[in-house]
């Protein structure tokens, strides 16, 4: 015992500061690290807005097609019914590939963009050309189907990406120009 008594007493005539812990590091500055997570988190929402807000523009026409499509549901509005699947799909693709396009080529143009078993525009060519350009008007059970045909088009038609659209776009006015300058020498 005298030994640890005689420890104490020396550890006590030492001229020894008492034990200061360091103050706990605070939140600001952050590191690196947390830097460099907060600029992924926004990269990435900025990222995700961008293509909500680019989804819902693309979406646009079909959505405002389809609403028109709920008011022409009499069989003397046919017409009406394949100008709007032409108006919509002018909103899509370019004017070149759809403007000229008339009764059964119109009608495998339709059909092209839909799935497989979606299908069925070539299947109904001739209600559908009654509809257009007879003056009776068609049957309400083909109107049906039309309609019906006209109203999966407008829901599930394979849209081209944007991408694909400008890309189309830029080819017809470098096309076009290039005819202009040729007409002008």
């Amino acid at each position: 015992m005298a030994n640890s008594a005689s420890a104490q007493d020396f550890a006590a005539s030492l001229p020894l500061a008492d034990i200061h812990l360091p103050a706990e590091p605070g939140y600001w500055p952050l590191a690196w690290g947390w830097w460099a997570c907060i600029l992924a988190v926004l990269l990435t929402v900025t990222v995700l807005v961008y293509l909500v807000n680019q989804h819902r523009v693309k979406q646009r026409a079909r959505k405002e097609a389809l609403r028109q499509l709920k008011h022409l549901d009499d069989p003397a509005q046919f017409g009406n019914i394949n100008l709007l699947l032409r108006q919509t799909a002018m909103s899509y693709y370019p004017r070149k590939n759809v403007a000229g396009l008339t009764g059964d080529q119109w009608l495998s143009f339709l059909d092209s963009h839909l799935a497989e078993k979606h299908r069925g525009f070539v299947s109904i060519s001739e209600e559908w050309q009654r509809g257009i350009f007879s003056p009776q008007g068609l049957e309400p059970s083909a109107f049906s189907q039309c309609y019906k045909q006209a109203s999966i088009w407008l829901k599930r038609a394979k849209l081209p990406a944007s991408q694909e659209i400008r890309q189309q776009n830029s080819h017809h006015t470098n096309q076009h120009s290039k005819g202009k300058e040729a007409s002008d020498v």
